[in-house]
């Protein structure tokens, strides 16, 4: 997903954005500029100088990462997504679609040895995770993730080539996630691999997922969206804690009923597989509302208000 932080701190050190600059005034402390005494209040001004050359060093390890380096790394990330070849993407993709369905196997694992009981969803939840730990750590495609990082390119250049690039690359990736998807949802509903018992639950966890209500949908979407791409959002930041920010933000997913493009066709296609369900049912009712809250969570709730602030943050800081 993102590289180490360590790297990409030299991003706005070694290449600052068009327009920024520093001067010798602005890097100094203000008692060195106007030769007064430290503010006793400051204790920048006091202590800095006990401070050797490594504890610096440590500080600026442990500070959290300015929000404009976040912002540079995810929009690399874009930039080489958008690059990559056709059949990379095809190939990728189609791997996430199939290793999602993992997340509906944990659910249902879960589900059928548990209880009736009203906590067995906060059990059951956690099996949602589990995919989207193969793909992410796996650096496989997925849909959800791409409502963000090519954004950040195309509010950074804002120009026809950029929007279309973006267009191919969700294009490949979403066709490539629900062939993955569906051909693990056919399999799992066509063959003795799992139990009667399982199989139940790969049903009711379908028609849990599966709503007729269009609008209800297409909410449920937003949020999964903007959860998802705040996970996104926020890897860059974390380094060692990767695996925790996933299964959180992804559990919260799962416990509110969200609507996630990927893992929620391959529970409806379960339904599609088994005959419970029309195909055309499942584009009109699921897939349409699902796939447009999770564009509108991903790239407007974040892509593009986060984006924004580098923007004006960068602009407040041009010279006039």
């Amino acid at each position: 997903m993102a590289r180490s932080l360590k790297q990409d701190r030299q991003v706005t050190a070694n290449s600052e954005v068009p327009g920024q600059f520093q001067s010798q005034d602005e890097s100094e402390p203000e008692n060195n500029r106007t030769g007064g005494e430290p503010d006793p209040a400051s204790k920048d001004l006091v202590y800095d100088r006990d401070l050797r050359g490594g504890e610096k060093r440590e500080i600026e390890d442990r500070k959290a990462p300015r929000v404009l380096v976040i912002h540079e790394v995810i929009r690399e990330q874009g930039e080489e997504e958008l690059k990559r070849p056709a059949l990379a993407l095809l190939w990728s993709g189609f791997a996430a679609g199939l290793s999602m369905g993992f997340s509906l196997v944990a659910m249902a694992l879960l589900r059928s040895h548990l209880p009736d009981e009203p906590w067995r969803p906060l059990v059951t939840s956690l099996g949602y995770c589990v995919g989207f730990l193969v793909v992410i750590l796996g650096r496989q495609q997925l849909f959800t993730e791409n409502s963000l990082t090519p954004i950040i390119p195309l509010l950074a250049r804002r120009n026809l080539a950029t929007f279309l690039k973006v267009l191919r690359l969700w294009g490949i990736v979403l066709a490539s996630n629900l062939v993955g998807a569906f051909i693990f949802a056919w399999v799992i509903g066509n063959s003795g691999v799992f139990p009667n018992e399982v199989k139940n639950a790969f049903s009711e966890i379908g028609h849990a997922a599966y709503d007729q209500d269009f609008f209800g949908t297409m909410l449920k979407g937003v949020f999964a969206g903007w959860v998802i791409a705040l996970m996104v959002w926020m890897l860059p930041a974390v380094e060692d804690s990767k695996v925790w920010v996933i299964v959180i933000m992804t559990y919260i997913v799962a416990l509110g009923g969200f609507a996630h493009i990927v893992v929620g066709s391959i529970e409806t296609f379960y339904l599609v597989a088994t005959g419970a369900l029309e195909i055309g049912q499942y584009f009109a009712n699921f897939f349409l509302p699902t796939v447009l809250g999770n564009i509108i969570g991903g790239a407007s709730l974040v892509a593009f208000l986060n984006s924004n602030q580098v923007i004006a943050d960068q602009k407040g800081k041009t010279p006039k």
